[in-house]
């Protein structure tokens, strides 16, 4: 399916009738007239569903093949070379399909996810005051030994991804009705996440089976870019469960809980999930964006008011970040994290997903 351009006469084509698609051309090229727009089109995304296809991004479709490319290449590798860069404290590495279900899916009642990823983060120097601190989730990556080309793929990725990234913050604040500026400090050494998922066919017999169980992101931004195989589906805020189609030239893009939190539930977070039912293997390059761990997440201040006041305390990003994955990774369970009463209002509504 083709992405069609936003016109002024057409300012948010819809896909699948709800997702909004809006081009980024314009803002990346200077046009202030044109960052208004695409602004005001991503207030209405997340104030609606949360999600938007992101088009005249400027990321190569070949940079983004040879990504894809190097997502199989690792998978496709023996599974005694892959347990050898088994996930760590720091979640970089390899995971593989887990016989125990996460935290999170057991509690929806569901079985593991039928996935496995490999988790790179900014890449590091064995010198990095992060690293020689063990600083949580600022360690280094592990790399696989033999497969020519990958590494140098993957950083190019995740520097083109990261830049993208940082240029499109404005919009957030902007659509916040905040300075364009508003975020560059907690965005200008942000932390990235690729995540490299390998989805197995699911024979579709058994519902309580997911290639990934329905779950919100943690963060700020994530991007996906376009897939040929499908099995991604959203939930919109009426409760109905949609297909998210793959888009010819264009990212899907959502926030996450984060996100949510920072703008007092203002902006969406809108569960996901994944279900391969397309008789073969579906691979996915989630790229996630989020402000550095010393970032104070308290509500903005367009976000607040005396009828509407903040719904949550506030909280350091990289104690979020420990809580949430504790919650999400069945290796992770047993961490010492903040406890729920300080970082939720309230049990999140889970049954419906």
């Amino acid at each position: 399916m083709k992405a069609r351009p936003a016109t002024d006469l057409d300012p948010a084509p819809m896909i699948a009738g709800a997702i909004p698609l809006i081009d980024v051309a314009g803002h990346l090229g200077g046009d202030p007239e044109s960052s208004r727009k695409a602004a005001t089109q991503l207030r209405g995304a997340f104030e609606s569903v949360g999600f938007y296809y992101l088009a005249g991004h400027g990321v190569p479709q070949s940079l983004i093949d040879q990504t894809y490319e190097a997502a199989a290449r690792f998978h496709t590798q023996p599974m005694a070379t892959k347990l050898a860069l088994k996930v760590n404290e720091h979640n970089t590495g390899y995971l593989p399909i887990s016989g125990a279900a996460s935290p999170q899916a057991a509690a929806q009642g569901r079985k593991p996810s039928q996935n496995e990823a490999y988790f790179l983060r900014r890449e590091r120097a064995p010198n990095d005051p992060s690293v020689i601190a063990n600083r949580r989730f600022h360690g280094l990556n592990q790399w696989p030994d033999d497969l020519p080309g990958f590494r140098a793929t993957t950083l190019e990725y995740m520097r083109t991804l990261e830049a993208l990234c940082r240029r499109l913050v404005p919009l957030y604040a902007l659509a916040l009705d905040l300075p364009a500026n508003f975020f560059d400090a907690c965005f200008a050494v942000p932390h990235m996440i690729l995540r490299m998922s390998r989805y197995p066919a699911l024979d579709g017999e058994d519902a309580t089976v997911a290639s990934l169980v329905p779950h919100t992101d943690s963060g700020f931004m994530t991007l996906l870019p376009p897939n040929r195989v499908p099995g991604l589906s959203i939930l919109l805020p009426n409760g109905q469960w949609i297909d998210a189609p793959g888009i010819d030239g264009a990212y899907i893009v959502n926030g996450g809980d984060i996100l949510h939190r920072w703008t007092n539930e203002r902006f969406l977070s809108t569960p996901h999930r994944v279900r391969n039912l397309s008789g073969q293997v579906r691979y996915a390059i989630p790229f996630f964006c989020d402000p550095d761990h010393d970032t104070i997440i308290e509500c903005l201040p367009s976000c607040r008011s005396a009828d509407d006041p903040p719904k949550y305390p506030p909280i350091r990003f990289g104690d979020y970040a420990l809580w949430f994955a504790r919650k999400s990774y069945e290796h992770m369970a047993n961490e010492p994290a903040l406890p729920d009463a300080l970082v939720e209002p309230g049990p999140r509504a889970v049954a419906r997903w």
